[in-house]
């Protein structure tokens, strides 16, 4: 039996360079919620990341381009995850043409299924710990918020807008700014999280993740549907899905 060729020795050595790297950067971001900027330093960064200190100046540089580079790692990792969450605001065809046999609302239950996972997200350590730092950091650091989360808010804004355009032109919404739908859809999920996870300091209950996201979505369609639930039109009528 003829062993296995090892692994080009060039490409183990990058694979290893990734996965410290990113280990510094995890490292990092730990330690910068937890410390804020000022109070953090790369003895207790590189500890954490179970690197040398210099192999954290070697990769990323000094503290200042290390927050950055944590940051942006982070904010792109959350907003990824709310992007593939938004994707999934889709009715299909069925559902609708069901909904006149006395079936459950479609689009009401989409979009509670999707503002339900949206908190989730919103409510993870993580995102709030990003929150957090953004909202501390942002006079000594005024270009983070665009860097980290301004790109990212834009392309989530606008993956909902395109959900919301497509249900508007299916007549299940009614005319309507589809960025703006999307926009005051958000902020009637993310508004009343904030006050009653007191910034993130206070667990949520999934009860309570639940109620929040039934109320979002009961007034969001006071203001952007006319018709009853079962006045749907026929799937013909419904643009394709992604």
């Amino acid at each position: 039996m003829t062993a296995a060729a090892p692994a080009p020795r060039g490409r183990a050595a990058s694979r290893g360079r990734i996965d410290k790297r990113q280990a510094i950067l995890d490292a990092a971001f730990t330690v910068f919620a937890n410390r804020g900027y000022a109070g953090a330093c790369m003895e207790e960064i590189a500890e954490v990341a179970g690197v040398a200190k210099h192999t954290v100046y070697n990769h990323l540089g000094d503290k200042e381009s290390l927050f950055h580079a944590a940051m942006e790692a982070a904010g792109s990792a959350v907003m990824a995850e709310n992007l593939a969450l938004a994707e999934q605001l889709t009715v299909d065809q069925s559902a609708v043409a069901s909904t006149a046999g006395g079936q459950a609302d479609p689009v009401r239950t989409r979009l509670e299924d999707v503002g339900r996972l949206l908190l989730h997200q919103c409510c993870d350590p993580r995102s709030w710990a990003l929150r957090r730092l953004l909202h501390a950091e942002i006079t000594r650091f005024p270009d983070l918020l665009e860097a980290v989360w301004g790109r990212g808010a834009d392309r989530l804004r606008q993956t909902l807008a395109d959900r919301m355009a497509r249900l508007s032109l299916a007549g299940l919404l009614r005319p309507c700014d589809p960025v703006e739908a999307a926009e005051q859809f958000l902020a009637l999920l993310t508004g009343p999280m904030e006050a009653r996870s007191q910034l993130g300091t206070r667990p949520v209950p999934d009860a309570e993740r639940e109620l929040v996201a039934h109320a979002a979505v009961s007034t969001f369609l006071r203001a952007y549907r006319d018709a009853a639930p079962g006045a749907s039109p026929s799937p013909s009528s419904l643009p394709a899905t992604a």
